[in-house]
C-alpha cells in the first residue's frame, strides 16, 4: 500500500472516530478555548501556542523523571494554529529537560480532520527530533489510541528504530496510567475524562460507579515518606535533618560528587519502591547493595517531592513567581528576603540541601551538573502550587529561584544560623 493510500486510509478512520463522538453538536462548533494560565505571561516567546494548554508540565512519573503532555483535544482548528510554530514550541519546552531523563504522555483524544497536522508535517517533525530528543525520552505513553494511530504507526514504521519503538505503550484507559505516574499530578483535560467515562460505560453497558477511596491509613512511627518534616522530627529524637536526606546526601557526597550526570538519571520503580519500604519500616539501607549511584538521587528526589508541603511552603509560590520581575541586581537579595521568612525548621533543611547542591555544582566540570541543570532537576521538587501542578509558564522562575539558591549559597544562608543545625 502506497502512502497516499495510508494516508486517506488515515483520514477514514479519523472521520469514522468522529463519527463515533458521543457528543455531535460539539463537533459543528469546535473550538477549545484557550487555557487559562494566570502564570503565562502575553510576553512569552511562543505565547500564540502556549496559551491554548496544548503542552502541559505535569510532575514526575514513579521513577522521579518528568512528565511532559501533549493534549490533542486542546489543539484548535489548522487555520487557527500555526503548526510550525507548535513544533518549534514542543522543542522549546523539551529542550529544558532533554539532558534528563523524562516521559511524554500523549492524549489522543480530541485529534479531528479540523486540528489535525499534514502527514508531511508530521514526518517532518519526527525528523526534526535528532538523537539528543530521542534519547532521554525513557518513555512514551499513548493513551486512547484508535485505528488512526495504528495507520500512523505503518506509515512511520520505516523511520522509527526498533529501540524507539520499545518506549511506546498503549494505555486504553486513564487508570492504567496509575501503574506508571503520579496520576494526581496529570492535568488530564475534561475533555479526556469524559470520552474515557464513555469509553468504559460503552464496555460495561453503562458508567462506572463512582469508585470510594479508602481512607488513608495512619504513618508507621518509622515512616519518612508522605508524612511532614515535624513528624519524622517527633519521631527521631528531635534530629533536624531527615534520616534519608542525611543518608542520600552523605552517601552521594562521598561517592557521587564527579558522577556525570548525577540527577539526571532514572532508576529502577521496582528499587525505588523497595527502598522506600525499608526507610519507612525503619530498616537500615547499605546503598553499596544496589550498585547504582542514581538509587540514592532517586530517592533523595521522591522525598522531597513526597513532602506533604513543599520545603519552601505554599506561601512562598507566589512571592517566587515574581523573582523574573525584579531587576537582575536586586534578585540575591530578593532570594535571601523569602528563605529569611521561611519556617525554622524548613530553613534548616533547606540550607543542609542547597549546601550539598553547592558542592554538586562546584564539581561540574566532572559531573556537567551546573547550578542550572541542578535546578531543572530539583526546581519542582522544592516547591510547587497548592492546587493542580505547576505550569511551563512557572518553570522559568522556579528553576532561576532555585539556581539562585545554588549559585549564591554563601550570600544567601549566612546570616541566619538555627541552634542545632548541621550542614553535609
Amino acid at each position: 500500500m502506497s502512502e497516499i493510500d495510508y494516508e486517506k486510509l488515515a483520514e477514514i478512520e479519523l472521520q469514522k472516530d468522529e463519527a463515533e463522538d458521543t457528543e455531535p453538536e460539539q463537533e459543528e462548533t469546535f473550538m477549545p478555548p484557550p487555557l487559562e494560565d494566570p502564570e503565562l505571561n502575553i510576553n512569552h516567546p511562543y505565547y500564540d501556542v502556549a496559551r491554548h494548554g496544548i503542552i502541559q508540565l505535569a510532575g514526575d512519573d514513579n521513577s522521579g523523571r518528568k512528565v511532559i503532555t501533549f493534549s490533542c483535544c486542546r489543539m484548535p482548528p489548522s487555520h487557527q494554529l500555526n503548526h510550525t510554530r507548535l513544533l518549534e514550541y514542543l522543542k522549546y519546552t523539551l529542550d529544558q529537560y532533554v539532558e534528563n531523563d523524562y516521559t511524554v504522555v500523549y492524549f489522543h483524544y480530541g485529534l479531528k480532520s479540523l486540528n489535525k497536522p499534514s502527514l508531511k508535517w508530521l514526518q517532518a517533525a519526527y525528523k526534526e527530533f535528532d538523537r539528543k530528543y530521542k534519547k532521554n525520552l525513557k518513555a512514551l505513553y499513548v493513551v486512547h489510541p484508535t485505528n488512526f494511530i495504528k495507520i500512523l504507526w505503518n506509515i512511520f514504521k520505516p523511520l522509527i528504530s526498533h529501540k524507539f519503538g520499545k518506549k511506546i505503550t498503549y494505555l486504553n484507559y486513564l487508570s492504567d496510567l496509575r501503574e506508571y505516574l503520579k496520576y494526581d499530578q496529570l492535568n488530564i483535560p475534561q475533555e479526556v475524562i469524559r470520552h474515557d467515562e464513555n469509553l468504559r460505560g460503552k464496555e460495561k453497558g453503562k458508567l462506572p460507579p463512582v469508585v470510594k477511596v479508602p481512607p488513608p491509613r495512619p504513618p508507621l512511627p518509622t515512616q519518612q515518606f508522605g508524612v511532614s518534616l515535624q513528624y519524622i522530627k517527633d519521631k527521631n529524637k528531635g534530629e533536624l535533618i531527615p534520616p534519608v536526606m542525611k543518608e542520600t546526601v552523605s552517601y552521594l557526597k562521598r561517592k557521587g560528587l564527579q558522577v556525570e550526570g548525577l540527577f539526571r538519571r532514572s532508576a529502577s520503580i521496582q528499587t525505588i519502591k523497595d527502598v522506600r519500604k525499608l526507610y519507612n519500616q525503619g530498616k537500615s539501607v547499605n546503598f553499596d547493595d544496589y550498585n547504582d549511584i542514581h538509587i540514592p538521587a532517586v530517592i533523595l528526589k521522591t522525598f522531597l517531592r513526597e513532602l506533604p508541603q513543599p520545603l519552601l511552603t505554599f506561601e512562598c509560590y507566589d512571592r517566587i513567581l515574581g523573582i523574573t520581575s525584579v531587576e537582575s541586581s536586586l534578585r540575591v537579595t530578593r532570594c535571601k528576603q523569602i528563605i529569611q521568612g521561611l519556617p525554622e525548621h524548613n530553613y534548616v533543611v533547606l540550607k543542609y540541601l542547597i549546601c550539598f547542591l553547592h558542592m554538586v555544582s562546584q564539581e561540574s566540570i566532572y559531573n556537567r551538573m551546573t547550578a542550572s541543570s541542578l535546578a531543572c532537576v530539583f526546581g519542582l521538587n522544592l516547591i510547587w502550587p497548592s492546587k493542580g501542578t505547576a505550569s511551563l509558564s512557572a518553570l522559568v522562575p522556579l528553576n532561576l529561584f532555585t539556581e539562585l539558591l545554588i549559585d549564591f549559597y554563601t550570600n544567601i544562608f549566612n546570616s541566619r544560623t538555627v541552634p542545632g543545625e548541621i550542614l553535609p
